[in-house]
């Protein structure tokens, strides 16, 4: 019983409340047999988050909760989240959104114990729509029940196998971070007395706009270059870049645009890249708009193709403006191109670097019972309607990529992954749930069989710290504080430095940029909260060790199948 009641405490009811919005209507009760249902009412919880008053009702579960809790408690339910009706409709009658309603109504019982599906769904859409907003309030008084039950039994359950993961997780960063520690004690390099990486370099540059229009597709394709230019610019020494310039191409992620990543554009194309920064209409921050506004369908499966076309088809039409535009005419080195991509995006450069669709990956993750705690399978998994036939992706042209928080478990996994052959930086944040770093950078990390590759550590960073903020008019995704993690600037100055230094020592051969390659450099910049460690090397019997240690037999990872050592390039 001691047990039972510390698990109702209230730091249970608050991790539920902080999951899953909407947990009753007049009353929330909690079935947990032998011993019984104990219940709470939402009129007391309305009492709490408006006053801070903790009524008899109440009281038997604040009395298990630290001061803390209870003000994490109240400043939940004091929330209000500015999502508009049409935006919660969108989502939740789209398949993904369906099918996280789904697992969540098996949880969130109606009072007649069926699942809370069309319940929470219909809660949700009213309480975005009333006057006073989505708060957990609201959301209680309009699920249209008396009463909700939750299904305690799996929800102990869920909550468990979920913070075993999270400390799995831990486990892994601080072992690979150790790891990355102990080899930078090993360098004599003083990067104190070499240049500064992070600092813009000596080139000069202009912005050229370009609309581009693949009729076949249908696609038209905003793209931004950052052209380098010699005039007035001040080359560190004889060795500086000239026309035609080495060319970065940078993908962007899911809802987002070309302005994510100027910072990065605008860095390297002061090192002397040129820098052609694209967008992709499918999937961009406008589409999403229209999308939310019910003036357009979600993104199309066609996107997984449709994303790695448009940089051939940028690339082919560069190619054709070479000879044919005086001001890009002999500025861009086609023999030398590398690829930048983030999330959705790093999905896409990993594909025209040679990996390709797993549609068997995918049949064996994608059933209706596929663990929710990896959320980029809602959006991998969407794949699987895609005529399944070999699809021809990769681009010759590319000659190194960098792929930050990519998601690729499961719609490429190790047979795809495993046809790289180039130089591959991979980037992580600890504290993305989006892409979560265990399943989608660093196990697949180990199934890359080039020798040059990288894994990027960045402690206390999510999805969002390596994107610049939006701006008004491409914010479209209204995501909480707590999502975005702690200031970005360390993580923007993080990526700007090392993508000169791996595109200067694999786009360019200049092994003088090889020492910034190392885990000591990482050490050397390194700011916290959001440390930075660099790998060189994992292996995948390394990582099975550092994962199976202690590790409880229900918390499984993804593509339980065997897995083999890459075979060496």
């Amino acid at each position: 019983m001691k047990k039972f009641l510390r698990y109702l405490g209230l730091g249970l009811l608050s991790t539920f409340l902080t999951a899953t919005p909407g947990l009753g209507a007049e009353r929330i009760s909690f079935y947990y047999p032998p011993f019984g249902e104990f219940s709470l009412s939402v009129d007391s919880l309305e009492t709490f988050a408006k006053v801070g008053k903790i009524d008899r009702d109440f009281s038997f579960y604040a009395s298990r909760a630290t001061p803390e809790q209870l003000a994490q408690l109240r400043d939940l339910l004091q929330q209000r989240f500015n999502v508009s009706p049409t935006l919660v409709s969108q989502v939740t009658y789209s398949p993904a959104g369906e099918h996280l309603v789904e697992q969540l109504g098996k949880l969130l019982l109606t009072e007649s114990r069926k699942n809370g599906f069309y319940a929470i769904r219909a809660s949700l859409i009213l309480a975005a729509a009333d006057k006073e907003g989505l708060t957990v309030v609201n959301l209680l008084r309009k699920f249209p029940s008396n009463n909700i039950r939750v299904n305690f039994t799996e929800g102990l359950r869920i909550v468990d196998e979920l913070s075993q993961l999270i400390k799995k997780k831990d486990e892994v960063f601080a072992s690979l971070q150790k790891e990355a520690i102990a080899e930078a004690a090993n360098s004599t390099v003083d990067f104190s007395k070499q240049a500064d990486l992070r600092s813009p370099g000596k080139f000069r540059w202009q912005k050229k706009s370009l609309d581009l229009n693949d009729i076949s597709r249908n696609r038209r394709l905003p793209v931004d270059i950052y052209l380098p230019t010699t005039q007035n610019s001040e080359p560190t020494d004889k060795n500086s870049l000239s026309p035609p310039f080495p060319l970065i191409v940078i993908s962007h992620g899911l809802a987002s645009d070309r302005s994510t990543f100027v910072y990065l554009a605008e860095h390297l194309a002061s090192y002397g890249f040129a820098v052609a920064v694209l967008e992709h209409p499918g999937s961009n921050a406008k589409r999403f708009q229209e999308y939310f506004a019910g003036l357009a369908r979600p993104p199309e499966p066609a996107e997984f193709i449709n994303r790695s076309l448009d940089i051939k088809y940028l690339l082919d039409e560069l190619q054709r403006l070479d000879k044919s535009d005086p001001s890009l005419q002999r500025k861009l080195n086609f023999q030398q191109i590398g690829a930048i991509g983030q999330s959705f995006g790093g999905y896409t450069v990993l594909t025209i670097a040679g990996a390709k669709i797993n549609f068997e990956q995918l049949r064996q993750d994608c059933n209706p019972n596929y663990s929710s705690f990896n959320l980029s399978l809602l959006l991998q998994c969407e794949a699987i309607k895609l005529p399944q036939k070999n699809y021809e992706l990769k681009d010759d042209r590319i000659k190194a990529i960098i792929a930050i928080n990519p998601i690729d478990s499961s719609v490429l996994g190790q047979s795809s992954l495993s046809q790289i052959k180039m130089p591959v930086m991979l980037v992580a944040g600890s504290q993305d749930i989006f892409a979560p770093p265990v399943f989608e950078q660093i196990r697949p990390f180990t199934w890359l069989p080039e020798s040059n590759k990288y894994l990027a550590l960045i402690e206390n960073a999510t999805h969002f710290s390596a994107i610049a903020e939006p701006t008004p008019e491409n914010d479209v995704l209204p995501v909480p504080p707590a999502l975005l993690g702690p200031d970005r600037a360390p993580v923007y100055s993080y990526l700007n430095a090392l993508s000169v230094a791996f595109m200067e020592t694999h786009l360019l051969n200049r092994s003088e940029y090889r020492s910034y390659l190392q885990p000591s450099y990482a050490k050397f910049i390194s700011k916290e909260p959001l440390n930075l460690s660099l790998l060189q090397s994992l292996s995948v019997a390394q990582f099975n060790q550092i994962w199976s240690e202690s590790i409880p037999q229900s918390v499984k990872l993804p593509n339980p199948q065997p897995i083999s050592t890459p075979t060496p390039r």
